[in-house]
């Protein structure tokens, strides 16, 4: 897909225009955590609104509810992205990570409460926008992806999510428990925000350091590295194992009186990112737990880097 430009006003009273402006954000952040990319997450919401405004007016005027179609088309587009996502992925030079944000940006869901569903079997706002999550939730079948996303994370009715997706809401009830099922065996438990931050903190300070036994006292020793470069830029085709290799790795890319590391958030968790001579050149994301770095994404995609660049 590609960029629109804005659609035209809606012929609507102004009341109806402002509501559906003020889903955008809303379908954004959804589409986002569906697609794990904003770029495309954007895309899908033009292509969204252009549909809207490409039916006739009178088409426009008997939709019950303008916000319950824009998420109805949403997720549907979303489905056929996901669809064929994997083709492209194939494609894909070296390892995919997802697009990293460079703040939290966090909205009331507006969406009508399933009150049947163990809150237990609930995911916060805040964890589904983790590159941890979101690397958990790229192992889903696209309509596992999509149900889960709709259902435990905004709280979307069974019956909305069904008719989205295409099922009956009782095979929606099993896509949503699979996909429950593969994020409650990728948990681990959370290190306090405070305990994450000071980690991420003292690997700055040894990498830049090249302090290679702080960086291994850093890490878990089962640790695993993952860059992703998109074949556009230099980054390790496969992942770095161990917390040695990782530390050793690091240390050798220092770049004394060019590269500064600075600390700031990436997908709501404390990240560090990386410039060389001014220029942002990688974004990097923590899996911390116990106190220990369990997993480490760098993006270096500079198509990926896009939103960091006004940030």
């Amino acid at each position: 897909m590609t960029h629109r430009s804005t659609a035209p006003q809606d012929s609507r009273p102004d009341s109806t225009t402002s509501v559906l402006e003020a889903e955008r954000r809303r379908l954004i952040n959804l589409a986002y955590r569906m697609l794990g990319s904003l770029a495309e997450a954007e895309d899908t919401v033009q292509e969204t609104y252009a549909r809207w405004y490409a039916m006739p007016p009178r088409q426009r005027e008997a939709v019950a509810s303008p916000g319950g179609w824009l998420t109805k088309v949403t997720g549907r587009i979303c489905l056929d992205v996901l669809r064929s996502a994997r083709a492209r992925r194939e494609r894909y030079v070296g390892e995919w990570v997802p697009e990293p944000l460079p703040a939290r940006t966090e909205w009331p869901t507006g969406a009508t409460d399933d009150s049947t569903a163990d809150p237990a079997d609930r995911v916060t706002l805040d964890e589904s926008v983790s590159m941890a999550f979101l690397v958990v939730l790229e192992a889903m079948t696209p309509a596992e992806r999509v149900a889960f996303v709709l259902h435990d994370v905004f709280r979307y009715p069974v019956s909305e999510v069904a008719d989205i997706v295409g099922r009956t809401p009782a095979a929606c009830r099993q896509l949503a428990s699979s996909a429950r099922r593969r994020v409650d065996a990728s948990r681990a438990p959370l290190s306090p925000a405070d305990q994450r931050a000071d980690v991420v903190r003292a690997f700055r300070q040894a990498w830049e350091a090249k302090d290679i036994p702080a960086l291994i006292g850093l890490l878990d020793p089962g640790a695993v590295a993952v860059g992703d470069g998109g074949g556009l830029v230099t980054a390790s085709l496969h992942p770095i194992e161990g917390a040695e290799s990782i530390a050793r790795f690091f240390a050798d890319r220092t770049l004394p009186g060019r590269l500064t590391v600075r600390e700031r958030t990436v997908n709501g968790q404390p990240g560090l990112v990386a410039h060389v001579d001014g220029a942002l050149v990688s974004v990097y994301a923590f899996d911390i737990a116990n106190g220990r770095i369990r997993r480490i994404w760098a993006v270096l995609n500079p198509e990926k880097l896009r939103p960091w660049k006004s940030a």
